[in-house]
């Protein structure tokens, strides 16, 4: 790395962020888990690919830290948003992670960390789009959210279709593959 990185990157190891809220659930592990050895599907889970499966009709509530419900207005007028939250229960190990089977799925050939949606990442920031049901005296109600409980969440965003490729967006075939067995 050049000196010139080096010395624009000092400042980014000062960044800090608070959590603006919480979500809470009834998903209490994990999906999928890592660690030294990668991804894989949690055992404690009855069947990990049902419980990311169930995360589409599963409630969640986000209650923010400030209980002024002023952040969320106007909100209600979408249908969904996007929840980015912080993967509080990714290990340092699983940080330190380059590659891994997509989705823990061994029938898969490894690949870097950021060419999937694993929750292994550097940073373990996440983000899912969900359905808005309705907004709470501290917070909001969704439908979809795949956090488990107690994750803190950094920011709520309208979800605007518009604002996101629509046309020529592609995906790699494993990927596919991957997404119709979460179908």
């Amino acid at each position: 790395m050049s000196e010139e990185i080096k010395d624009n990157m000092k400042f980014k190891q000062d960044i800090f962020i608070v959590p603006v809220g919480i979500i809470k659930n009834d998903l209490k592990a994990p999906p999928l888990v890592a660690g030294d050895d990668g991804l894989k599907l949690n055992d404690a889970c009855d069947s990990a690919i049902t419980k990311l499966n169930d995360s589409s009709d599963r409630i969640s509530e986000i209650i923010l830290t400030d209980v002024s419900t002023d952040l969320l207005e106007g909100i209600e007028d979408y249908s969904h948003a996007m929840i980015i939250y912080w993967g509080h229960e990714i290990t340092d190990a699983a940080r330190k992670l380059k590659k891994v089977h997509p989705a823990g799925l061994k029938d898969y050939p490894l690949k870097g960390i950021y060419s999937t949606c694993s929750p292994a990442r550097p940073n373990p920031i996440l983000m899912t789009i969900v359905r808005i049901i309705k907004i709470t005296n501290n917070g909001i109600l969704v439908f979809g959210l795949d956090a488990i409980d107690n994750s803190p969440v950094l920011d709520i965003k309208p979800y605007v279709p518009d604002l996101y490729p629509q046309e020529d967006v592609m995906i790699p075939e494993w990927m596919e593959q991957i997404m119709e067995k979460f179908r």
